[in-house]
C-alpha cells in the first residue's frame, strides 16, 4: 500500500477519515491555552482537518501552519474558518519542509505514516524546530494495524527513536485524551536544545 497523495486524498473525497475527532484534541487544546506568546511559530504536520491549527488561530496566534500531502482537507478548514490565511496551507511533502518553527504539534500524523519513516520523521522534526523549540502532541501505546494506518507502538519502541535527537524527552501517560482513546495515548513533549 502506498500512503501518498492519492491514497489520502481518496480518504478525504470518500469520508474515510476514522481519525478525525471533528474538533481540537483536548490535550493541544489545553497545551495551546497555556501559551501566551501569540507570536510563535507553529506548525501541524499532516494536519487534515487542522482542528488544532484553526483553533490556535481562533485563539489569537497569528503564525500557524498546516502542511499536509493533499489540499483536500484544506477546503473545509476554510470552510470553518475563512480568515485563516491561505498561504499558511502548504500542500506538500513534509519531509520536504524548510521552515523553522517553535512548536510542533503532533495529532495522528506520526501513526499514519509507514513506521519505516519514523527515524526520519524524528529527524525531520528536530530539523524543523528551532533551538529552544517544542514537539508536543499525543502518540497510541498499545499495538495497532501492521499493514495500514493507524501504525501503534508503545514508549519503549518509541523513545529510543526521539531520544537520537532530542536530548530533553517526556512520554507520559495522557491524563487528558477523549473517551475513545483514554489509557491508549501518551502525552509526548521533546525539546530541542541543542542545534
Amino acid at each position: 500500500m502506498q500512503l501518498d497523495r492519492n491514497y489520502w486524498e481518496g480518504r478525504y473525497i470518500n469520508e474515510d477519515a476514522s481519525w478525525d475527532l471533528g474538533a481540537p484534541s483536548t490535550p493541544l487544546k489545553e497545551f495551546l491555552d497555556q501559551l501566551t506568546d501569540k507570536d510563535l511559530r507553529i506548525l501541524t504536520p499532516g494536519g487534515g482537518r487542522s482542528w488544532e491549527a484553526e483553533y490556535a488561530h481562533r485563539i489569537g496566534f497569528r503564525n500557524v501552519f498546516v502542511i499536509d500531502l493533499t489540499d483536500a482537507p484544506f477546503k473545509d478548514l476554510l470552510a470553518r474558518c475563512p480568515d485563516f490565511p491561505q498561504d499558511h496551507l502548504i500542500t506538500g511533502d513534509f519531509f520536504a519542509h524548510a521552515a523553522a518553527y517553535d512548536v510542533i504539534l503532533e495529532q495522528t500524523f506520526f501513526c499514519a505514516l509507514d513506521p519505516t519513516l519514523r527515524s526520519a520523521y524524528v529527524a525531520r522534526m528536530h530539523q524543523l524546530l528551532k533551538p529552544g523549540g517544542v514537539l508536543v502532541g499525543v502518540l497510541f501505546n498499545e499495538a495497532l494495524n501492521t499493514d495500514q494506518p493507524p501504525f501503534g507502538g508503545s514508549q519503549a519502541v518509541y523513545e529510543p527513536l526521539f531520544r537520537k535527537w532530542f536530548d530533553d524527552v517526556s512520554f507520559d501517560p495522557c491524563h487528558n485524551s477523549i473517551a475513545p482513546r483514554a489509557g491508549r495515548e501518551l502525552w509526548l513533549r521533546a525539546t530541542k536544545v541543542n542545534t
